[in-house]
């Protein structure tokens, strides 16, 4: 049986008119800038003038992310067109996808099947041009820096503790590390620099917490790029950028409405790093989406340990947001490898592999209802392999913790085939009632928020904070940093710092190898190991695959 691609499924679906999309969200003609006939920005003063109250919001996460794929954004989608199918007033609120995994090899962030938001190409691309928008913010900033030190350099900076890099949205590993500024006085001053790839930059984790166009201008302002030879911190406000940053930001501070393909309101607005931010979309189009639909439904990234603990204790926290459910997603194939089965072998029942991996998802769960006391229902993508014993015991396990197992179908149904998984969800909205509790409070010191997260969340004895680490450590709480959230910037495939550990490890400590600030952000990023911030492409990119047609459409997008 041949299936069709995404695309194919995605341009054969007739999306309606974005006013129209707009009117179910109930949001007025006024307040929509178009960007062609599906495609709007939604001007921030909806949210001042709308009388609409919150309504509620349900964060989809994962186990621990593998090979065989878990499908999360795909469920968000088809979570949220499963509730509509049900009669519920519903949107949903996703990730920009970046242009690095596009033409590389992990794919869009549109989801898949018949659960995508749509134009599908357009939201993969350029879409309404948010990540130029912050990239160039991003440059311009580092511009005026090169050019305070050429031009006298009157607040002192040390060329050699520069800490902001330049962006471009793709993977270019030559652009890690570079040496710019050659070339005699007049060309700058001789440095070693690089660039991050445009989610990791902190302008795109500034944008995604601001609140308005004020907070946003008061964030940036508040950016490090540097210290001087006195050890003293360089703002992007000591070099005078934030206004004209905040120009080329105010657009793209404004969330966008698309359609998913059965369509119902999704605001995709932002998308930053998963390990060194937050992982989330902008709290702005979250809000939006919670004033406009009754029931919400939204993603973080990578797994419930990295993503979901981000969303909560960062996201959450910052924007004043509390989740009435959370969704865990698995697959039968994933359990599998976490268990210590080959990707080859995983058409083929094999309880014993569960029964080792499945721990992972249980983990998780129990962080959800346990950690963060929030209500949870555990969705199992099926797949055609999955045979009725391996779901049978994910039910069971998942039962003896109070927790509810749904079977998701939605990438070959759509919403039809996530109705019972939103009806399960409405349950728990309306019967279940959680009790939301931050993983660490907010006073306490930076070094025991970390071991909070490790102990509580990831199932780790503790960390070990290596000497440099704890002399930032006590820089950053001695700057007055100490009340900020915790960043921890960790591999996304296992709970521990180790990638080989798969399923649910114990014993295990977490080494802390260098501690930084992201100051407009509000947080501060705790690094465990080599983080990559510029991805490079593989072997055989995805972008090999992608072509225009002879009429003007784009083929090969997965």
């Amino acid at each position: 049986m041949a299936y069709l691609s995404d695309i194919e499924i995605a341009q054969a679906c007739k999306p309606r008119p974005i006013t129209e999309i707009a009117r179910r969200a109930h949001v007025d003609e006024k307040y929509i800038e178009q960007y062609g006939k599906y495609k709007a920005k939604i001007d921030l003063s909806l949210l001042a003038e709308t009388d609409r109250a919150d309504g509620k919001l349900i964060l989809v996460t994962a186990i621990t992310p593998t090979p065989a794929g878990e499908g999360k954004t795909t469920t968000t989608i088809g979570l949220a067109d499963g509730l509509a199918r049900i009669g519920k007033d519903v949107t949903v609120a996703l990730r920009e996808p970046s242009l690095g995994p596009v033409f590389g090899v992990k794919g869009g962030a549109a989801g898949g099947g018949y659960a995508q938001v749509v134009p599908m190409e357009d939201i993969n691309l350029h879409f309404t041009g948010d990540f130029h928008a912050i990239g160039a913010a991003n440059n311009l900033l580092a511009a005026m820096l090169d050019n305070h030190i050429q031009q006298g350099n009157s607040l002192g900076i040390d060329v050699k503790r520069i800490t902001w890099k330049r962006c471009v949205d793709m993977n270019d590993r030559q652009l890690r590390f570079v040496v710019d500024g050659l070339g005699g006085r007049v060309n700058g001053t001789p440095r070693e620099d690089g660039f991050d790839i445009t989610v990791a930059s902190e302008i795109m984790a500034v944008l995604c917490l601001a609140t308005t166009l004020t907070d946003l201008k008061a964030r940036l302002a508040r950016i490090i790029v540097g210290y001087t030879y006195d050890g003293r911190p360089v703002t992007a406000g000591d070099l005078k950028a934030q206004g004209a940053m905040t120009a080329l930001l105010r657009d793209a501070l404004k969330p966008n409405l698309v359609q998913t393909l059965e369509g119902t309101p999704a605001f995709v607005h932002g998308g930053p790093f998963a390990n060194i931010a937050h992982g989330c979309n902008s709290a702005m189009a979250t809000r939006m989406a919670m004033k406009m639909g009754d029931y919400t439904v939204t993603e973080a990234g990578f797994g419930a340990d990295l993503g979901a603990e981000k969303f909560l204790d960062i996201k959450c926290r910052m924007a004043g947001l509390t989740p009435s459910a959370v969704v865990v997603v698995a697959t039968v194939r994933a359990l599998k490898m976490h268990g210590g089965l080959d990707k080859k072998s995983l058409a083929v029942e094999d309880i014993s592999a569960l029964e080792r991996g499945i721990p992972n998802l249980l983990r998780h769960v129990s962080n959800i209802k346990n950690v963060y006391k929030l209500p949870c229902v555990v969705a199992v993508n099926r797949f055609p392999t999955d045979t009725d014993a391996e779901i049978d015991f994910i039910i069971k396990k998942c039962r003896a913790l109070g927790v509810n197992t749904v079977l998701s179908t939605v990438w070959a149904e759509g919403g039809r085939g996530g109705e019972a998984l939103a009806r399960e969800v409405v349950r728990l909205c309306e019967e279940e009632r959680g009790d939301f509790t931050f993983a660490y409070p907010e006073d306490m010191p930076l070094a025991e928020k970390i071991n909070a997260v490790v102990t509580k969340v990831y199932g780790g004895d503790g960390v070990n904070i290596l000497p440099a680490a704890q002399k930032q450590i006590e820089k950053l709480e001695e700057l007055g940093f100490g009340a900020c959230p915790v960043c921890i910037a960790k591999t996304q495939y296992s709970f521990s710092d180790d990638p080989t550990k798969l399923g649910a490890p114990e014993h295990f400590t977490v080494t802390v190898k260098n501690v930084k600030v992201s100051a407009g952000a509000g947080f501060v990023v705790v690094l465990t190991g080599d983080i990559m911030t510029m991805p490079g492409l593989p072997k055989t990119p995805a972008a090999e695959n992608i072509d225009v047609s002879d009429d003007g459409r784009i083929i090969g997008l997965f």
